[in-house]
């Protein structure tokens, strides 16, 4: 055991318990997904930015030189928890929809009427850049404190060139992995989706591609339909951008085959998706992340998320965060509703938000296990069994942040 001179090191010493998904391999599928390497009275050791060793106590060896520790008892630790699916760059709430949903109106007839992501829309338009970086980090800081260590977040809440960008480098700013949401609905200046994707391919796409790591679009009714996804995603992905969907999420539009033809990086929600959806993204590359916060809070029927582990498609969990369909940042609580809605079980759920969520974000050769050489971003979670992760609802158990080898702040 040993690490480079001069490197920062720290040692979480006696854990209750280390859990991290099993084995090297990414994503995982099938069995694999709920396989979890545990170990008792346990270390973490970290040189610098990366893990040095994991183990048990009674075979850490002496340690030279100077070394931070952490003492873990009573804790357990898991890997840092990757949300690879949110809408964290916005303006103001829809507290007031939301009023209005518990009353009985539906997502979709505030949408129509010119709330729902239009709302958000002009908010966002009107706070400026400074704003939206300053939201984004305390969002960012809002997902810390659930666990959450690596986040991606989209754009889509700007619609014109200046807001899309800034919505963008606010992402990066703060540490984020961003996503082009061009496609998310059509703004009012423009008559219809076809004239408003000739602006964003035109205009927006060349400098969105040199920020953005991947590019997402809203496949659905009253949005954008199967011809229009796959004109702005195939221009996306001939501008090096991955490709990324929201599909099924309402009602089955030809979204699953659209990814599957595109070699998506992902299809998002799914919580329509049939026999036919599940079976083709079964044999498929292109991973399904399912958003169960948001199903719960817009009372739609949860995804399937095991027939899709049943037939060995790659299933990832993600909050969804938003101002108006999934006002949740909490990995933690995604994790007791894939255990309690989606019929998975902890460990399929702990893997599903670690390893297979870095998948979606190209990040899996450092992201997602404790393991030597992956990132040391660790969630200490005040615990005896890591599987509380799942099984106590909501409750603030993260006790500690380890990110890339250091203690992260949490105020």
């Amino acid at each position: 055991m040993s690490s480079t001179g001069g490197e920062r090191r720290l040692l979480v010493r006696d854990l209750a318990q280390v859990a991290s998904p099993a084995g090297t391999a990414a994503p995982l599928r099938g069995g694999a997904l709920g396989e979890v390497d545990v170990v008792e009275d346990a270390y973490v050791l970290s040189a610098g930015e990366s893990i040095e060793a994991v183990g048990r106590m009674r075979d850490l060896p002496p340690l030279a030189g100077e070394i931070e520790e952490i003492d873990g008892r009573g804790l357990c630790a898991i890997p840092g928890l990757v949300d690879c699916h949110t809408h964290a760059c916005f303006a103001g709430d829809r507290v007031e929809e939301f009023a209005q949903r518990a009353a009985g109106a539906s997502y979709e007839e505030l949408h129509a009427a010119g709330g729902g992501i239009m709302s958000t829309v002009r908010a966002t338009r009107a706070a400026g850049e400074h704003a939206l970086a300053d939201a984004v980090r305390k969002h960012r800081r809002w997902m810390l404190r659930a666990g959450t260590t690596t986040f991606e977040s989209k754009s889509g809440y700007g619609l014109d060139r200046e807001t899309e960008l800034a919505s963008l480098r606010a992402v990066r700013a703060a540490g984020g992995v961003p996503t082009w949401l061009g496609a998310h609905a059509v703004p009012p200046e423009f008559e219809d989706a076809d004239a408003y994707l000739d602006f964003a391919l035109a205009e927006v796409l060349p400098a969105a591609a040199q920020i953005a790591e991947a590019a997402d679009v809203f496949l659905e009714r009253g949005a954008f339909d199967a011809t229009q996804a796959r004109r702005y995603l195939s221009a996306c992905a001939a501008a090096g951008l991955a490709v990324r969907l929201h599909g099924d999420q309402f009602t089955e539009q030809g979204a699953v085959p659209i990814a599957i033809e595109l070699g998506a990086r992902s299809i998002d929600h799914l919580e329509a998706t049939g026999d036919e959806g599940v079976a083709a993204l079964g044999k498929s590359e292109v991973a399904a992340v399912l958003l169960p916060a948001s199903a719960l809070f817009l009372a739609r029927p949860m995804p399937p998320a095991r027939a899709l582990v049943d037939a060995g498609a790659v299933v990832v969990l993600a909050t969804d965060f938003n101002p108006g369909s999934a006002f949740c940042e909490s990995l933690p609580i995604v994790c007791s509703l894939a255990s309690t809605q989606l019929e998975l079980t902890p460990a399929e759920a702990l893997s599903a938000c670690t390893v297979n969520a870095a998948h979606v974000l190209g990040r899996s050769d450092r992201l997602g296990r404790l393991a030597p050489g992956y990132d040391a971003d660790l969630v200490l979670i005040e615990a005896p069994d890591w599987r509380y992760l799942a099984y106590h609802l909501g409750a603030s158990l993260v006790a500690e942040i380890v990110l890339q080898g250091a203690r992260a702040e949490l105020g």
